[in-house]
């Protein structure tokens, strides 16, 4: 198995720490808005690495935190809080827009077939955790207080922008007009470990007793805090969006490494964002679309689990409604596919031959997804094998094989029910074809057309659906 490494900037061989055991971290939600399907593309490429590592031998613990406090509209620790901000955009309580949106999140990634992690951690439930890793960090100088907050002084870890490669003396943030900032901070990247409730979080809705006074954590000290405590203090694999590597990530590592002294994470691995229509996704050009608007264009959420795999994770993918369909379209072929296999009893005993190509599919697969995930060439590897002459039952079993990292629910197709009139009229036409009746077999598929299907030509035979 190789992996591309943030860190590194290279695809290196992956060996985890106390192999065939595989600790795995992955940044969740932070659940003040709607799930859209840019964050979905990112949990499923989280879920083909893992269903990839243990096909693969591993056993893998996961870990996904929940974000319900403390994360603000600014990453660099400005602004508001997200989950208030949701709050009063809903008119709900805190605790409701929590309970909402946690439930609409686990809703989307149950509907595309992604499972869910070992452990799933909520921010609120760990705030003493995070309490007694900040106090270490304070213990060993890291921290300094100041009116509005205490903060993880990056000037005092060497390593601060290893992970991003960004100098410290180039680090900026919220350098804006309009955004406000601690006058009392060192160095505008440094970032706020807890916050006091006071002045503009005076009335903060969540807060907890702690040795800085009354307030709340910061959104970076808490996957910190709850990877550690499930995971241990180096953990093999840390997952999110490019968007967390210059603030979040490197944050994470500074007070880690700091606290423990160790590494923090072997392997970053890190999902290229999902755009709509060749532009950013937001809710201003109304191109914000949850799993629900794909219902109602009439697309599986799982035909968008397949579009996502035919682009590579650390590609910047578009989307666009004409790719969804196309997508649908593939699905429902390979459904189909599927159906016309299980019809087929050709399992005999195989030829050393059609032995060694089962084999040599297999292993190609098995090179493809072991190499950084190239799911793309898995893809085309599993469309090859369905063309090629291995016998219909190994192909099904292949097929399965495969979509336990495709993660399609392939083995749970079921033939849709096709009225007898239509069976008998595509069979007369596969008849007509077979004897070079073209005239005749054109007339019967526009005769099964006009009663609500279709029939596809298939090297096995022929697909019937009803027309889309």
């Amino acid at each position: 198995m190789k992996l591309f490494n943030t860190l590194t900037k290279t695809v290196e061989e992956f060996k985890p720490l106390n192999p065939p055991k595989v600790t795995m971290y992955i940044c969740g939600p932070t659940v003040y808005d709607y799930t859209h399907i840019g964050h979905l593309r990112k949990y499923v490429n989280d879920d083909v690495l893992r269903r990839t590592l243990g096909y693969l031998g591993f056993e893998v613990k996961c870990v996904m935190n929940i974000t319900d406090v403390g994360h603000l509209t600014e990453d660099c620790d400005e602004g508001e809080d997200k989950l208030e901000k949701g709050a009063k955009r809903t008119g709900k309580t805190v605790d409701e827009v929590i309970k909402f949106y946690t439930g609409f999140f686990f809703k989307s990634t149950d509907t595309l077939n992604i499972q869910r992690p070992n452990i799933v951690s909520k921010a609120i439930d760990h705030v003493p955790d995070m309490i007694e890793l900040i106090k270490k960090l304070q213990e060993k100088g890291y921290t300094y207080e100041t009116s509005e907050a205490l903060y993880f002084d990056i000037s005092k870890f060497k390593g601060y922008g290893k992970l991003s490669g960004q100098p410290l003396d180039e680090k900026l943030t919220c350098a804006r007009e309009g955004v406000q900032t601690d006058p009392q901070k060192k160095h505008s990247a440094d970032f706020a470990l807890w916050f006091k409730k006071t002045g503009r979080f005076a009335n903060h809705v969540l807060h907890w007793e702690s040795p800085w006074g009354d307030g709340f954590p910061g959104w970076h000290i808490e996957c910190s805090a709850m990877s550690m405590k499930y995971l241990g203090d180096t953990i093999d694999i840390h997952t999110g969006g490019v968007d967390h590597i210059p603030v979040h990530h490197e944050n994470e590592i500074a007070q880690s490494e700091s606290a423990t002294g160790k590494p923090f994470v072997k392997y970053w691995v890190h999902d290229a964002f999902l755009q709509v229509d060749g532009q950013k996704m937001s809710k201003s050009l109304q191109n914000f679309y949850t799993i629900e608007d794909v219902e109602k264009h009439e697309v599986d959420p799982l035909a968008i689990r397949f579009l996502f795999l035919q682009t590579h994770y650390r590609q910047q993918m578009n989307f666009t409604w004409d790719s969804a369909k196309a997508a649908q379209e593939a699905y429902n072929r390979l459904r189909q596919f599927v159906i016309m296999l299980r019809k087929q009893t050709d399992r005999t005993v195989l030829s050393q031959e059609k032995l060694d190509k089962i084999d040599l599919y297999r292993q190609k697969f098995i090179n493809s997804i072991s190499i950084d995930l190239q799911m793309p060439k898995a893809v085309s590897i599993m469309w090859e094998m369905l063309k090629s002459n291995v016998p219909s039952m190994d192909k099904l079993d292949l097929l399965f094989e495969f979509d336990q990292m495709f993660g399609l629910k392939l083995n749970e197709v079921q033939e849709e029910k096709i009225p007898e009139e239509i069976r008998k009229l595509a069979q007369e036409r596969e008849q007509a074809r077979k004897t070079n009746d073209f005239q005749k077999s054109d007339e019967l598929r526009k005769k099964i057309h006009e009663m609500g299907y279709a029939v596809e030509d298939a090297k096995e035979g022929f697909i019937i659906k009803k027309n889309s």
